[in-house]
């Protein structure tokens, strides 16, 4: 297993983020969303190293087989461990693509590190611009939502986990698009991670803002989100940061859930091949439709 230092704790003991490394080719790396860990992304990285990429995935600090220190989750902190790993692999010309709280990281890598080394970006089922509803931002998102989910993690964090893992993917009573076998390796997947990782990372989703970040992206940008997102609704997040991106390509996936990296994941990976590999257009696959 593949290890990078990106730091120590309070008590001096290492803080190493756990990474894949797959292919050889031009470098992409793959953020994931709240709570999981890089493995969300098993569907990509068993396909797009197959198209001459360097497809890397970690796990965030706190997720996965990274470190899980007491500290640290919040969107500075978070946006220097990448540039560790991107220094570290010295990668150029990286595709940095974030699903849902990993939108996050890449608006804040480029509003804080320059967008260094990157030469492309994608917002999937991203929480940029800014959630939270203020009055400054009266488009986002109640604070009291946030406050129950962090309430509920330290009541009962198995029991909300698994209620929640229904809701990433958007499960009704007639609509299965995974199989319980999937939301049974989620939920073991999540409940793996630190409970202090877990909260805490409600608040800096949920609180940071990324509108200034988001300004100061200039490169090629893809945004994908499903219209059909109950965990990150579109309206406070896709449309927006379209906006905000005003020549982004943004791709609408009808009737998608917010973890349609799993639930729509051939669409998503072709889109994702042809963004990276041609930077001029995405094709529109069915179902699908291009608002900018």
């Amino acid at each position: 297993m593949s290890f990078i230092k990106v730091g120590t704790d309070a008590a001096g003991e290492d803080i190493e983020l756990f990474y894949q490394d797959l292919g050889t080719g031009s470098p992409v790396v793959l953020i994931h969303g709240w709570p999981l860990s890089s493995q969300l992304w098993d569907y990509q990285l068993a396909e797009l190293p197959k198209h001459n990429l360097r497809v890397i995935a970690y796990d965030r600090r706190g997720f996965g087989k990274s470190s899980q220190p007491w500290d640290g989750y919040n969107y500075d902190t978070f946006a220097d461990d990448l540039k560790v790993l991107l220094d570290t692999l010295d990668l150029q010309n990286v595709t940095l693509v974030g699903m849902s709280m990993g939108g996050g990281e890449v608006a804040r890598y480029m509003g804080r590190h320059g967008g260094a080394r990157v030469s492309k970006v994608v917002f999937m089922s991203a929480i940029t611009p800014y959630l939270l509803k203020t009055d400054d931002n009266p488009d986002g998102v109640d604070g009291d939502v946030f406050d129950d989910m962090k309430d509920n993690l330290v009541k009962d964090r198995a029991d909300f986990l698994q209620t929640f893992g229904k809701q990433f993917y958007g499960i009704g009573f007639l609509d299965k698009p995974v199989s319980q076998a999937h939301l049974d390796g989620d939920f073991a997947r999540a409940y793996a991670a630190s409970q202090k990782a877990t909260v805490d990372c409600v608040t800096a989703f949920a609180e940071t803002d990324f509108r200034d970040d988001l300004a100061q992206i200039h490169v090629p940008a893809l945004i994908i989100h499903g219209d059909n997102d109950k965990v990150v609704p579109i309206e406070a997040s896709g449309e927006r940061t379209a906006a905000a991106l005003p020549n982004a390509q943004y791709l609408v996936y009808d009737g998608a859930p917010h973890g349609l990296v799993v639930t729509e994941k051939d669409r998503v990976t072709e889109d994702l091949l042809n963004f990276i590999q041609e930077g001029v257009s995405v094709k529109e696959p069915i179902g699908t439709t291009t608002l900018y």
